[in-house]
């Protein structure tokens, strides 16, 4: 089998392209893939300088533009040579398998959506993130692509959650919930009381609802919020994980005994702090778009960008793409634009 080539936004993130480069040289290193790096090609060839010896695999693709994190869409249409746009027309032209970029979040979404265009059968895309839980990994979906929805949007989500736990991390009937402000079935907007009917005739391994206290909990493997509820639900998590460790430092600080409890707990700390470091993940996944497509966090490190590319890697390698559209076609329960 070929190895699976990525395209790469070179130009993405926060840190911009030494963190990028190095993150996808290590990728070819470690996962046997190919990448192409999109971007600025003089300022690709200065970081790649310093890499001795250069790994096979590794291509330049140029592209004179590139969007900033703070751009809005008049940019994402008028910049016919971003990045971005370069990186997801090459998955377009089959010429990459998949499209990894640390960028603008809403000119990636935008992008995908207007030159992928959706999968069959599937009516609206969804970003998609994998989280830490007590009980392993839970997927929440949508956190950030739609903020209005009705229900049969939901209910696709649901499709596309459980066949990407099921197809990467090989979960067998991962538990699906929907996110409400109450376990009782009554609870709830419209939206969420109509999906919850729909969800629970579909053959999903369906639990009900659950809240927001519940999503590291590990009550389900799959919890489906409309874009706007998700991506709320994620920044609070971000901010309070934050908050934790910089209070944690703060009191360790405080005294010595406290600096000696903290030496003589530094190695399971970091265990903790690896389960719940977004670099460990790599990054959000649009799924139902016509072309895999992973969006990193934009404070990525090199280690988050190479994990977002190796998630890009494990979705090409297990066939995501097609088993979303079989599921999609086996259950469709309205088509609402």
């Amino acid at each position: 089998m070929s190895a699976v080539k990525i395209a790469v936004d070179a130009m993405g993130g926060d840190f911009g392209p030494p963190v990028i480069v190095e993150g996808a040289v290590q990728a070819v290193e470690n996962y046997g893939v190919e990448i192409l790096l999109v971007g600025t090609e003089e300022v690709i060839q200065r970081e790649l300088k310093s890499v001795s010896p250069l790994p096979p695999g590794l291509q330049i693709v140029n592209a004179s533009e590139h969007i900033g994190m703070g751009e809005g869409l008049l940019s994402f249409r008028r910049k016919k040579r971003s990045s971005i746009r370069v990186g997801i027309q090459l998955v377009k032209d089959r010429e990459a398998a998949a499209f990894v970029s640390m960028g603008n979040t809403g000119a990636i979404v935008y992008l995908a959506r207007k030159v992928l265009g959706s999968l069959p059968g599937v009516e609206r895309p969804a970003l998609s993130l994998l989280v830490p839980s007590l009980q392993g990994m839970t997927l929440l979906i949508d956190v950030g692509a739609n903020a209005n929805c009705q229900p049969p949007h939901l209910a696709q989500f649901a499709i596309m959650g459980k066949v990407f736990m099921e197809s990467v991390l090989q979960v067998n009937q991962p538990r699906v919930a929907l996110m409400s402000i109450g376990e009782e079935e009554t609870k709830g907007n419209d939206l969420i009381r109509e999906t919850y009917e729909i969800l629970k005739k579909m053959p999903l391994n369906f639990i009900g609802n659950v809240e927001g206290k519940d999503i590291f909990a590990g009550k389900a493997e799959v919890i489906v919020s409309d874009g706007f509820t998700g991506n709320v639900a994620l920044k609070v998590s971000e901010g309070m994980v934050d908050t934790l460790m910089h209070l944690a430092r703060y009191e360790v600080m405080k005294n010595l005994l406290a600096k000696i409890g903290f030496f003589l707990m530094k190695r399971n700390l970091k265990k903790i702090y690896k389960r719940v470091d977004y670099s460990e993940y790599g990054g959000a996944q649009l799924l139902g778009v016509n072309g895999v497509v992973v969006i990193g966090h934009g404070r990525s490190s090199v280690r988050a960008v190479r994990n977002a590319i190796r998630l890009a890697r494990d979705f090409v390698v297990n066939g995501v793409q097609e088993k979303i559209q079989q599921e999609i076609a086996k259950y469709s329960p309205g088509r609402t634009q």
